[in-house]
């Protein structure tokens, strides 16, 4: 299998989607297969790709989003580098200061002429910078943006023309917003009941914040009110400018015309003329961590610093489910013909797992699934309306709603039928050491449908019959569900700390190939 073509071998993850085993991740506090559209994201860290520098949210949204040091050119979207240049200075003639005199070869003091100057005999040069793009040579003297005195100057952005009525727009809303917040605070605290465990001494006393405001003769608190802040509404005008007089007389060069994406560089103005392109800010990057919808705990989890790769949790599905690869089929696919597929399971953890095709899920099984999740999800909304204060005026402190997770029913797109294996078999657990061992295992008795055993990789033979109604040229999808166990180290009590052993179940299904014309 070509490492650029898609994997044949999809898990169903718990929101029903297939992916294959390197884009899934596993939750050990569930535990379940996730994928990246059943977890929650969560932003980290914000950085520059270039300087590697790293900045805090409200500075990286204060910027917009961009690095202040860094730039992009705007013709092949390259990092602009600092070049610089010598140019000769002219100093000026130092002048004889006020009151100076000079001495006569006799010794006596003679005052200086008026007017007089003491010429410069030091020719002076003077560093200044530019950016300039390794790639394509764009500089910005092209545009005319005068050179700076220092590498990292103060390099002028081209501004949009509306800039000002966006401003305007951005504080219009931003105080509606304002206002609305604070009216709803104002309502929930009067709706709020006072029911503490502990009452306050006004309580005990009888007597309110708000009356004993009044008996000392002081005003009720009220909102502060924001400021109104009047726009004018924009006006629908039929003025479009016309186009240049030589566009149908002078040749056209499509060297000096930008392009879609050079366009789309600059929304505010867009410029059609090369010339007019300005460098623009290069973009910040951001480390995100992923956490489970259910349990709320992490998943994936980077380090802090730009420069690490490393992770300071990661519960990849590759790491801790069975990896599941095909082989090849024995035969060519036919409608209704009998056939068999070698597929290579491989375990990933330190522990030994007993493996079991099945066709179906156990009845059993999938109560026990389906009540686990109702009390997963109760203990969880129990867990956010504890208090009898939030229960009363029916909000919710956390992210519940947004990530409540949905259960999603698998579609199954098999057309073939599998027979299933008439016993389990056992993957050894995984022993880098033993790849570069020289001992000769010995040979022992396994099941029919075992081809080989090597380490922690087994090699088995699966018959299957693809479906008599399909027709030539359709791929052959079987389905089944792999029952393994897991030994799990994390455990949610306090009390146990021992590791447990769980049976878990995913749900594979695998692209077989084309079916061929029959004979």
């Amino acid at each position: 299998m070509s490492f650029m073509q898609p994997s044949p071998v999809k898990y169903a993850c718990s929101c029903g989607i297939l992916n294959p085993i390197n884009k899934l991740f596993f939750c050990r506090h569930c535990p379940k297969l996730r994928c990246g559209f059943c977890v929650c994201h969560e932003i980290e860290s914000h950085f520059c790709s270039n300087c590697l520098e790293n900045i805090p949210s409200s500075e990286a949204r204060h910027k917009k989003n961009c690095c202040a040091n860094c730039f992009e050119c705007p013709c092949c979207q390259h990092t602009l580098s600092a070049r610089a240049a010598n140019v000769p200075v002219v100093r000026k003639t130092e002048e004889i200061k006020d009151g100076e005199c000079k001495e006569s070869p006799s010794g006596a003091a003679t005052p200086p002429a008026p007017g007089s100057s003491k010429p410069s005999t030091t020719p002076t040069t003077k560093k200044i910078y530019y950016l300039s793009c390794l790639s394509c040579r764009w500089t910005t003297r092209d545009v005319g943006i005068p050179d700076q005195g220092v590498a990292s100057g103060t390099w002028p952005d081209n501004e949009c023309l509306y800039q000002a009525r966006f401003n305007t727009l951005v504080d219009y809303y931003q105080s509606i917003v304002l206002q609305e917040k604070q009216e709803k605070m104002e309502f929930m605290r009067r709706k709020a009941p006072k029911q503490h465990k502990f009452p306050s001494l006004t309580d005990r006393t009888g007597l309110t914040v708000s009356l004993i405001r009044r008996q000392i003769g002081w005003h009720d608190k009220s909102i502060p009110k924001t400021k109104a802040i009047n726009i004018t509404p924009a006006e629908v005008t039929a003025d479009v400018g016309g186009l240049p007089e030589d566009i149908f007389t002078e040749p056209l060069n499509l060297r000096n015309i930008t392009t879609i994406a050079q366009r789309h560089g600059q929304p505010g103005d867009q410029p059609t003329a090369v010339s007019n392109l300005y460098p623009r800010r290069r973009s910040l990057w951001i480390k995100r961590s992923l956490r489970c919808r259910q349990c709320e705990h992490n998943l994936i989890k980077p380090e802090y610093h730009p420069t690490s790769i490393k992770y300071r949790i990661q519960l990849f599905a590759s790491y801790h489910v069975p990896e599941v690869l095909m082989v090849r089929c024995e035969q060519p696919l036919q409608p209704g013909k009998s056939n068999a597929i070698l597929l290579k399971f491989s375990n990933p953890t330190m522990y030994d797992m007993t493996i079991r095709i099945l066709s179906a899920l156990p009845p059993e099984e999938e109560l026990i699934s389906s009540e686990a999740f109702q009390q997963a999800c109760k203990t969880n909304e129990e867990a956010v309306t504890s208090s009898p204060l939030v229960r009363a005026i029916g909000l919710t402190l956390s992210r519940q709603n947004s990530t409540r997770e949905v259960k999603r029913d698998v579609e199954d797109v098999s057309n073939a039928e599998i027979v299933p294996l008439e016993s389990e078999f056992v993957l050894s657990q995984r022993d880098d050491s033993k790849e570069f061992d020289e001992d000769v295992q010995l040979p022992t008795e396994e099941p029919k449908f075992i081809v080989w055993r090597k380490g922690n990789k087994v090699l088995i033979r699966l018959q299957f019959t693809p479906a008599a109604e399909l027709p030539p040229n359709t791929d052959v999808v079987m389905g089944f569900f792999m029952q393994y166990t897991y030994v799990n180290t994390v455990s949610n009590a306090s009390e146990k700390k021992e590791p447990t052993t769980n049976a878990l179940h995913s749900r594979i299904f695998i692209n077989a190939g084309a079916t061929e014309k029959a004979d």
